[in-house]
């Protein structure tokens, strides 16, 4: 990554007045007015229009200055509520074809497809031209996120990733009460999630159900290979299967560790290494590793400080697992919230913020009733939707988003690096006895990678390298 590109992300506290206020974007003549002429509203395309879907193109539609032009969905059960939300709207199972006829009509994109179809989305359509906004985690695939980066930049279109915290109160004033020095030089993270809330350590269906009326299975497939449709891959239920979802990390990391990627002077990590655990002895035996995710997990990451001085250690647990109480935290006060939490421990103390970034403190927290800290980065007040869509109608490079592509294809990158060593970890070891299953003796896990960012490799265990990338299935490209 370019050094201007590592001065954009770590700038992020430093939004022009354009952001802060969304105020100033608008076209003049419509200031005062009821009325905004059709020629001076963003016309906007939802690619995934049910479930997560339907609420980011209703977050959107709340602008006044906002068309929802058309709408693509694979599955005609699922899009109900937002055509008739917005009846207007064309509509098409298939994205390709909806940018091919409605392109003309078409200012900006945003996509909310299970996580194995981002990339080819949003890709066509910044090829286009248009502006894009990508569901979390950005992609799939590391490779995939360097090209969705790499194409934000050729194609000079705004971007945003949906990782909604990251345009919140918290991860800013996290970022403030950092900046004091209060609590020193951190040198180790924690990261955690209640998820996966949905099935995983699966054996891989082999009935072949019938495909449900509505349901375009082989679109809703896309770049993943042609299998049966069965009822365990949809609605929800895909995220704990590698071929489509990213599991519990690609889930909640974009939200859990955004602090960290946000503030601290890092970029990518040099070394990973993973141990995982699941319910009931036999899971290693029944569960199609890796092509389900297991229930829990430990990742652990180090990046190298961009600023030279050490490495910082970061460890990420899903599945329920939780880091050790801090000794300054009681009994009875929170560790994090439902969803999880991240905590920043430093040469002189330690920070504890939930997931999103929200409700930041100092621990012990008796401190953060005799610590103020001053107010020196301006807030999203529009939110993250809206940022987004008057950073489009403003165009591209004369406002700023606090996810654009430059960001959020680095830090997806840096999370999609620890499905990398969780899928290598399944990896079978030749050498290994066949029959013996204690601790996934079959397996080559525990194995500590080495990675090299630049050229996206595993430099010490080849097998690995296969999860970077992924090959699509005939009629799909980037």
């Amino acid at each position: 990554m370019s050094k201007k590109s590592k001065s954009t992300r770590r700038s992020f506290i430093k939004k022009s007045a354009v952001i802060a206020t969304g105020i100033s974007i608008i076209p003049r003549h419509v200031m005062g007015q009821g009325f905004v002429p059709p020629s001076d509203k963003l016309n906007i395309a939802g690619i995934g229009a049910g479930g997560k879907g339907a609420s980011d193109i209703s977050s959107f539609a709340k602008s006044p200055f906002v068309n929802i032009v058309s709408l693509c969905d694979v599955d005609d059960r699922q899009a109900v509520k937002s055509r008739e939300s917005f009846p207007k709207a064309s509509y098409y199972n298939d994205f390709r074809e909806m940018l091919e006829k409605e392109g003309k009509n078409i200012d900006a994109v945003s996509v909310s497809t299970p996580d194995h179809n981002h990339a080819v989305a949003a890709y066509m359509a910044m090829q286009m031209g248009k502006h894009v906004y990508v569901q979390k985690p950005l992609t799939h695939d590391i490779w995939e996120a360097r090209m969705l980066t790499e194409a934000a930049k050729k194609y000079k279109v705004v971007t945003q990733m949906g990782n909604q915290g990251g345009s919140g109160d918290g991860v800013r004033k996290m970022k403030e009460i950092y900046d004091t020095g209060i609590i020193g030089d951190v040198h180790t993270v924690k990261c955690w999630t209640n998820r996966a809330i949905w099935p995983q350590a699966l054996q891989t269906p082999t009935k072949k159900h019938k495909i449900p009326k509505g349901l375009n299975w082989d679109l809703w497939l896309g770049t993943a290979e042609m299998r049966d449709y069965n009822d365990a891959y949809l609605p929800f239920d895909w995220r704990g299967w590698s071929d489509f979802g990213t599991g519990a990390l690609g889930d909640m990391a974009c939200h859990i560790m955004d602090p960290v990627y946000r503030i601290l002077p890092i970029l990518y990590p040099n070394k990973v290494e993973c141990s995982v655990s699941d319910s009931f002895k036999g899971k290693f035996e029944t569960a199609d590793y890796p092509k389900s995710f297991p229930n829990s997990s430990k990742i652990h990451l180090s990046y190298p400080r961009t600023d030279g001085k050490g490495s910082i250690k970061v460890s990420w647990m899903d599945g329920g697992l939780l880091p050790e109480r801090p000794d300054e935290l009681g009994d009875d006060e929170a560790l994090g919230n439902w969803d999880g939490g991240v905590l920043f421990i430093g040469s002189k103390g330690k920070l504890l913020a939930d997931c999103y970034g929200a409700n930041p403190r100092l621990l012990p927290l008796s401190l953060n009733e005799q610590f103020e800290v001053e107010q020196t980065i301006a807030r999203v007040p529009e939110g993250h939707y809206l940022q987004w869509v008057n950073a489009c109608i403003a165009g591209y490079g004369n406002a700023e988003t606090s996810s654009s592509f430059d960001y959020a294809g680095p830090f997806t990158e840096s999370i999609l690096i620890g499905n990398l060593a969780l899928k290598a970890y399944f990896e079978v070891d030749p050498k290994a006895d066949k029959a013996s299953f204690w601790g996934g003796s079959k397996y080559n896990g525990r194995k500590r990678l080495l990675w090299d960012a630049e050229n996206m490799r595993v430099t010490n265990f080849e097998a690995a390298n296969k999860y970077v990338k992924r090959n699509y299935r005939e009629g799909w490209k980037l």
